[in-house]
This record gives structure tokens, C-alpha cells and sequence, in this order.
């Protein structure tokens, strides 16, 4: 018995490798997830093949009313046997079962499985990138929506997990905008590294039939044929940067997810879940477990070992086509891809539905000494201080107040006149109502008014630019998206054209 899909092979392939190498790539699921792709790359090769004339009209005729009547169908009438290797092969046995093999066969002039699974890559790999985006913009409308509604709910900003200074829960929203806009940079980026059809590299050299790869090209949506054959089909940096990109994206989402925590612990209580996004236990009554946040804790990590695994893959095999750096290497980022798309979700859940405590948020910023760079700013305004002698003497004030158990509010003028005198030799005369204002958190904020600061005014009209950016990112979005309709459109026509000869 020989191999189903070669003569040059004169054994069938072995148990093993059917079970451990085909079986995966034969699935129905994985057959399912390919198919249309697959038909679209088919029928955009037979209309350039019957453009070019390199088919005759009865033949490309009779493939065209074939592969329409297969799409009718569908992929689930499609058999598969895994001694035929992958999707590819069976679904042209099922074509050529339709036809016959005499024309089945024609179908496959001038392309090979290589050029086929690197523009079936670059397709799938659109798709994801497109639908990520829009999630990803979504998160960010969400967040800016609640940042505006939250734009002067005052509470401590946190360096190194220690009170740093006040700033407000709508700054700290914006501010995860800006990062999650950056991710949209990103993935727009790799919509442009993607944005190049492989189709008429064939193997890896071209072909000597008269293809037109613009054509081919722009029937599958694509703005240009790639430009060297090899490149074409060793290449699948797209799908790295891709993966890249999702674990740089849910990185920033795992940081929020831990502030929020933090946060939402009864030692914090800033923060307030439904009860909807919780869990709870099997054994203690009291408890409301934060299942979202350690499950998308947990997807980061899961992401970050696709991309490693992605890369590690890739690295030191051959500049040409193989089966690890083809195939392998890209089965973890359509994983990667489905794991961002849930957890993205997740996120606007959180971002929509968590509730601020406003009252703990100020009360913690007021009486955890967060308010204090204020009064060393105080002091080198009013009582001719330089910073640094300035700064020594507000972390007396402080070491003394937490020596007698006092919160930041009972800083008193005297208590910085003692400090002041030991550290310069004379007192710093601030009166009690610029201290008062110092230490009041929200007062504190609104003061913040330089550029990117937290002062309520200043995040709202941050929050405009961040929203028109966002709208430039989602047309230029829409323009592909409709690009890639107006392409699948066109060959739909040209197809049926074709069809009735």
C-alpha cells in the first residue's frame, strides 16, 4: 500500500505519526476552523487561473460550480481520513471525488501547500487582529466612560505599594488607556506586517506559468503580493509579533487586575464586585472569592508561555519552510489570539461593573501621610527653602506624627516650625490655612494641573484626546475591514462569473 497523497512514497505512513502528526491537523474541529479560508484562497486561485488562461473556461467552469457547491454544503460533508495528512489534502480528495481528478487536479496548478498555509496564516491571523482590536477598543470606550464618571473620586496613588500621592480613580483609568492604546498601535502595526499575500510563491521559487499575484492578491483583501517567494513562505514573524503583542497587552491587564486585588480586600475596600463576576467557597460561608481577577492573572501567564513557546520554536531552524517553523510555531498563537479574546471581555466586565468606595478612598488618602510632598512644595514656595532641606524636614514631621500615632490631618504648623529649626536654625512661619489645604486631598489633586496630572479638569480633557484617538484608530480599522468586504464581494462575483461559464 502506498501513501494516499504520493507515489514517491511507496509505504503508508506509520501508526505513530498518523496518531501524533496528522491525526491533530485532520480534525474535524481543526478542518471546521480552516475550511472557509481554504475555499476563498481556492477560489481566488481559479479566477486568476482562468484570467491568465492558464486553465481553459470548461475546466475553471466546472472547478468553480465545485467548490461553490462544497461551501453550499459545508465542511461537515467533507470526509476526512488522516492518512491524507492535513486539511488541505482533504479537502482537494473531496473536490476531485466531485470532478474527478483529471479536473479536481487542474485546481492545484502553479501553488503548493506551502504558499496555501502561509496566506491561509495571514487570513486567520487578520480575522483575530480585527476582532482584538475592536474588543480592545471596546475596553478602552468602557474605561474612559467610567474614568469621566470618576474623574474626582480622590484616593492614594502608590509607588512600591506604599502611599505616594493622592490622585483620582478616573486618572488611573485613563492612565490604563493610554497603555491599552498603545496596544492598538501595536496590533494595527501587525495588521501591516500581515498585509501582504503569499499566494504564487508557491514551494518557495515562483512558478514559470504567468500567474498574476496582484490579482490573487487583491481578491484575498491583501493591499500587495509579498515580495520574495522565499520570504513568503519561511516567514511567520507576523504571528510572533501577534503574540508578542497579546502578552504585552494582557501584561498591563494583569497589573490592573492585581491592583484591583489589592484593592478590593476588606484592608483596602476601595473597591466593590458584584456579586455576579465572584465565586465563592465549599466550606466557608463568608466567603466572596475574586475568581475573574485570578483567572485572568492566571491567562497572562498562560500567553506570555504560547509567545516563549512561539519564539523558542522558531528559533535556529532553516530561512525556508518547515513543519516546526510554519506550523508549530503558529499553533500557539491562534490559542494565544481565543485566550485574548475571552479575558478581553473579562476586562470590560471588570472595568464596567467594579464600583469605587469614595468615602474610603478619601479617608485613606487624607490620613496616610500621601498628602505630604505638598507640604515640602509648601515649604520651598513660602518659607525659602530648597527642596532637598525641605524634604528632610517634612520626613521629621512625619516620623514624628507616626511616632505619636497621628494621621497626616494632625500635622499641625508647629509640629513643621520644630522640624524646621532643628534642620536650619529658624522656624518656617506657614500659616494654618495653606497647611489645611496641603493635607487635604482633594484640594491637593485639584492643584496637580500640570500636563498629565491627575487635577479632575486636566484627566476630563485628556480623556477627549484619548477618545478622538481612539475614533482614528477604529476608522482606519473600519477602512480594512471594509477592504477586506469589498474583496470578498468582488470575488464573489468574479466566481460566480466564472460558474456559469
Amino acid at each position: 500500500m502506498e501513501s494516499k497523497v504520493s507515489r514517491r512514497l511507496k509505504q503508508p505512513p506509520a501508526k505513530e505519526v498518523i496518531q501524533y502528526i496528522f491525526q491533530p491537523r485532520t480534525t474535524r474541529e481543526f478542518f471546521t476552523k480552516n475550511f472557509e479560508v481554504l475555499t476563498q484562497i481556492n477560489l481566488a486561485h481559479l479566477v486568476m487561473l482562468d484570467q491568465q488562461e492558464i486553465l481553459d473556461k470548461t475546466t475553471t467552469a466546472t472547478l468553480a460550480n465545485a467548490l461553490l457547491k462544497m461551501r453550499r454544503e459545508g465542511p461537515e460533508v467533507v470526509e476526512l481520513d488522516e492518512a491524507r495528512e492535513d486539511a488541505y489534502f482533504n479537502y482537494e480528495a473531496h473536490l476531485i471525488r466531485l470532478i474527478g481528478q483529471n479536473v479536481g487536479g487542474r485546481l492545484h496548478t502553479a501553488r503548493s501547500r506551502n504558499d496555501i498555509g502561509a496566506t491561509n496564516d495571514r487570513i486567520r491571523a487578520r480575522g483575530f487582529v480585527i476582532r482584538i482590536c475592536s474588543a480592545l477598543a471596546g475596553l478602552c470606550d468602557a474605561a474612559l466612560s467610567q474614568a469621566d464618571a470618576y474623574a474626582d473620586y480622590v484616593m492614594p496613588g502608590y509607588t512600591h505599594m506604599q502611599a505616594a500621592q493622592p490622585i483620582t480613580y478616573g486618572y488611573y483609568l485613563s492612565a490604563l488607556v493610554e497603555a491599552w492604546s498603545r496596544d492598538i498601535d501595536r496590533l494595527m502595526h501587525v495588521l501591516e506586517t500581515l498585509d501582504g499575500c503569499p499566494m504564487g510563491a508557491c514551494a518557495l521559487a515562483g512558478t514559470s506559468f504567468p500567474v498574476d499575484r496582484t490579482l490573487t492578491s487583491t481578491l484575498l483583501g491583501f493591499s500587495q503580493p509579498l515580495g520574495n517567494a522565499l520570504d513568503s513562505v519561511a516567514s511567520r514573524d507576523f504571528a510572533l509579533e501577534l503574540s508578542a503583542a497579546l502578552s504585552i497587552m494582557m501584561i498591563t491587564c494583569s497589573r490592573m487586575v492585581q491592583d484591583f486585588y489589592i484593592w478590593s480586600t476588606p484592608e483596602f475596600g476601595y473597591l466593590t464586585f458584584p456579586d455576579s463576576i465572584a465565586g465563592t467557597s465549599s466550606i466557608m460561608p463568608q466567603k466572596k472569592n475574586p475568581v475573574v481577577l485570578e483567572y485572568l492573572r492566571g491567562k497572562t501567564a498562560q500567553l506570555i508561555g504560547l509567545t516563549s513557546a512561539a519564539l523558542t520554536t522558531v528559533k535556529s531552524t532553516h530561512f525556508s519552510h518547515s513543519g516546526d517553523s510554519s506550523r508549530e510555531s503558529t499553533r500557539t498563537c491562534w490559542e494565544s489570539c481565543e485566550e485574548a479574546l475571552k479575558s478581553l471581555e473579562l476586562m470590560k466586565l471588570l472595568v464596567r461593573d467594579v464600583q469605587p468606595e469614595r468615602e474610603r478612598m478619601a479617608s485613606r488618602a487624607a490620613n496616610d501621610f500621601s498628602t505630604v510632598t505638598d507640604l515640602a512644595d509648601l515649604l520651598v514656595r513660602k518659607a525659602d527653602l530648597s527642596f532637598r532641606d525641605a524634604h528632610h524636614i517634612i520626613g521629621a514631621v512625619v516620623r514624628r506624627a507616626l511616632d505619636e500615632g497621628l494621621p497626616a490631618t494632625a500635622i499641625t504648623p508647629a509640629m513643621i516650625d520644630d522640624a524646621t529649626a532643628e534642620q536650619v536654625g529658624r522656624p518656617a512661619g506657614l500659616s494654618a490655612e495653606d497647611v489645611a489645604q496641603c493635607l487635604d486631598p482633594i484640594r491637593n489633586v485639584n492643584s496637580r494641573q500640570s500636563y498629565g496630572a491627575p487635577a479632575p479638569q486636566g484627566v476630563r480633557e485628556r480623556l477627549d484626546v484619548q477618545r478622538r484617538a481612539l475614533d482614528t484608530c477604529t476608522t482606519a480599522l473600519d477602512a480594512t475591514v471594509t477592504r477586506i468586504d469589498d474583496a470578498a464581494a468582488l470575488l464573489e462575483q468574479r466566481t460566480r462569473n466564472l460558474a456559469a461559464g
